[in-house]
């Protein structure tokens, strides 16, 4: 007799004809999975498989990964460029020549009129590392405007700041393997399973050979704290006065690696000043956590011979992120656990390339991780790109977050926007709407034609998505890994460093320029830019990167591999090569739960889908298993309020309202509601957006709210004038 899996039917992979893998890398989050898509004799992508010897993934993909390769027949696709004179009127379809010549001709006139700043330039974290570079010097060297940003400003400009000022520069200082030799993990603000899965197995093959302690700072009963040994359910936006208590504890019981700190930093004697003041008790009052946890996690970690902590946008999105961030370094400096294995303050990316913005874009600064403020930096990239040096500014222009403002008092007359939707991921989209109306001029380039957006444009240039072009990307961890061109872009879809060359010919500094025009050319000026410089890619070529499944800098000259850790030699990028101890006080600004918003509002990603849904929206496989906006709340308030489990209710904050369907668990405390972000919709709606004061950064993860049943027909109709809406 046959028992168990021998009974049944063995699992059975049906044959998609495929005649072709090509190596691509996933366009997904930040993870950076090496994948294959595999063709069949019509050329078509009818597949996608992980890449077994990639250390990355290890031949595993998560759900998005594995239907990546239908992206390339996806609903909403641009087909050719479209133009219009007058917002809202019927676009009509037009040769790439005279699209560009209307773009060009408008930002001419814009910078005329109103001064080169009048025309901004808002980019994204979704495509090539070379098209960054292309598209900052075409920002920066061309047109020469300084209010130039990238939507990463939403996801990780807090991680960049705290980074810039803790070690003196971006750059993750730790990898994956870390979680292999680590004795410790502290995970604050992250649900890993659900929004970086394929690290998420990474952490569980570590546990699986190796136990350690898992300890997740989450408000909320995620995935990730229900495997947890220790969840800390935090009061949202006090992750300072908790980081502010472990350092107190960690000092005041001499648990700290004070060699490390006498080698290798400055400032101890103004931060050990500032953590007196935030003893557990005190703290507990802040936090919510109790005083015996924050000794015994501070006493687990500060005695581990290696400890590391992990993070996401629970700490970034916040009025005070970059504090955060740094809050996060000062713990992992007095522990000394940087640049060593198995300790690190690693922020985990959200977008596939952020990573590669942040290096190579000049949103913030200048190429390789240069600065606007220094002169000889702007004199390095000037000669090199063979332009004036008084071309560039002194300093930064405006972030994301603070350029539409600027549209809203008129500073600013011309947007062009690429492969990003403010009217979906900005807070506060009522605002948002308004703000576009009083443009002047907008350019939308993106794959697809039916974002949002595109309602307000001017001009809708098609761009490639994904594998219909050929670059690089980096990850979380700074490897660069290689996306091969599998197929042609779609119809009259262009690449977007095709589109940025095309550009920068229509204007006559552009003309005197060297634009090249493949991946492999623009690459080699990343070689030389970056030689000697700590994000190094001067021992890397396409063919390298895809040989060996990525590399990660800094890759020196002559060089066989890349460099798995920053600051191992323990000298850090400020000019006295140490780290700075920064006294983080505590300042609550954070708009809180009243009588008349009684509800913390909290949100965060679910597994099947990625940001707005603009791709994973369109696909069945993926949209299927999460295709509604809901809200999940406790069953005893949801009681309280005559809310069941199933129905629909209003949710209301001194900003917008939405409607969503009410998913009852314990999971979240009786104060709070959680809504998934992807569904803009809704929990954008009624965001608070206040910003971070270092890195701008707006703060979505925590608002005050009301709740209210609603029944289903007015729900229906109340949605069916939202979609419409938008």
């Amino acid at each position: 007799m046959l028992f168990g899996r021998k009974k049944k039917n063995p699992i059975k992979l049906p044959d998609k004809g495929v005649v072709e893998w090509k190596y691509t890398t996933c366009g997904y989050c930040s993870t950076g999975c090496s994948i294959e898509v595999g063709l069949n004799e019509k050329g078509e992508a009818v597949t996608s498989r992980g890449v077994g010897d990639a250390d990355v993934n290890r031949g595993k993909l998560c759900l998005k990964g594995i239907f990546e390769h239908e992206l390339f027949r996806s609903s909403g696709r641009g087909k050719v460029p479209l133009i219009r004179d007058k917002r809202f009127q019927a676009f009509q379809e037009t040769s790439w020549d005279q699209a560009l010549d209307k773009v060009s001709a408008a930002i001419k006139n814009i910078q005329a009129e109103h001064g080169r700043d009048a025309f901004a330039i808002v980019s994204t974290g979704q495509i090539m590392t070379e098209e960054f570079y292309t598209l900052g010097k075409l920002a920066r060297g061309v047109i020469g405007t300084n209010n130039y940003d990238g939507n990463t400003t939403l996801c990780m400009a807090s991680a960049v700041s705290g980074y810039k000022r803790s070690f003196g520069s971006d750059g993750p200082p730790g990898c994956y393997e870390d979680f292999e030799h680590t004795e410790c993990l502290l995970a604050i603000g992250s649900n890993l399973p659900e929004q970086h899965p394929v690290i998420f197995w990474r952490l569980r093959e570590a546990l699986e050979k190796r136990k350690f302690p898992v300890i997740v700072v989450d408000p909320r009963v995620t995935m990730f704290a229900q495997m947890a040994d220790i969840h800390l359910p935090i009061k949202p936006g006090t992750d300072v006065a908790l980081l502010n208590s472990f350092a107190h504890v960690i000092l005041k019981e001499e648990l700290a690696d004070e060699a490390y700190i006498k080698a290798h930093t400055t400032g101890y004697d103004a931060f050990s000043q500032l953590v007196e003041d935030y003893d557990p008790f005190s703290a507990s009052q802040i936090c919510g956590i109790d005083e015996d946890t924050i000794r015994n996690v501070a006493r687990v970690y500060a005695k581990a011979g290696a400890a590391m902590t992990i993070w996401t946008m629970g700490i970034n999105q916040s009025t005070h992120g970059s504090d955060g961030v740094v809050g996060i370094n000062n713990l992992n400096l007095i522990t000394g656990n940087i640049g060593k294995p198995g300790g690190t303050s690693l922020s985990i990316t959200g977008q596939c390339n952020a990573m590669g913005t942040r290096e190579w874009s000049s949103c913030s600064g200048l190429p390789g991780y240069r600065a606007l403020e220094k002169e000889q930096d702007r004199k390095e990239i000037a000669e090199f790109w063979g332009i004036d040096a008084e071309f560039f500014p002194k300093k930064r222009g405006l972030s994301q977050t603070d350029i539409f403002p600027a549209i809203e008092t008129g500073q600013i007359k011309g947007l062009w926007i690429i492969a990003t939707n403010p009217m979906t991921s900005m807070p506060n989209t009522t605002r948002i709407r308004k703000i576009l109306e009083k443009l002047d001029f907008l350019v939308v380039q993106d794959a697809y034609a039916d974002v949002e957006l595109n309602e307000y444009s001017h001009v809708y240039l098609p761009a490639a998505i994904w594998a219909e072009k050929e670059g690089c990307f980096t990850n979380t961890e700074r490897r660069v890994n290689l996306i091969s061109n599998v197929i042609k872009p779609y119809a009259d879809s262009k690449p977007d460093l095709w589109i940025f060359n095309q550009m920068a010919q229509r204007f006559a500094q552009g003309q005197k320029m060297n634009f090249p025009e493949t991946a492999s050319g623009v690459f080699d000026e990343l070689r030389t830019l970056s030689k000697g410089r700590m994000l190094d890619y001067s021992g890397m070529s396409h063919e390298k990167i895809e040989a060996q499944r990525g590399i990660q800098w800094p890759c020196s000259d002559g060089s066989e591999t890349g460099t798995a850790r920053l600051y191992t030699d323990g000298r850090f990028q400020y000019a006295d090569g140490r780290a700075k101890l920064i006294p983080l006080p505590f300042v609550d600004n954070n708009e809180r739960p009243d009588k008349e918003y009684p509800f913390w509002l909290n949100s965060g990603r679910v597994v099947e889908h990625f940001h707005t849904r603009t791709r994973t929206g369109k696909l069945g496989n993926l949209n299927k298993f999460s295709p509604t906006p809901y809200m999940e709340m406790n069953p005893d308030a949801a009681k309280r309020l005559g809310i069941k489990h199933g129905s629909y209710a209003r949710l209301t904050s001194r900003r917008g309202d939405a409607v969503v369907m009410v998913q009852t668990t314990q999971r979240i405390p009786p104060n709070m509601v959680f809504v998934p972000f992807h569904f803009h919709e809704c929990v954008n709606r009624v965001s608070l957006g206040l910003l971070d004061p270092h890195s701008r950064q707006p703060a979505f993860k925590q608002c005050a709210v009301q709740v209210e049943p609603i029944d289903d027909q007015e729900a229906a109709a109340v949605r069916n004038k939202a979609a419409r809406t938008y």
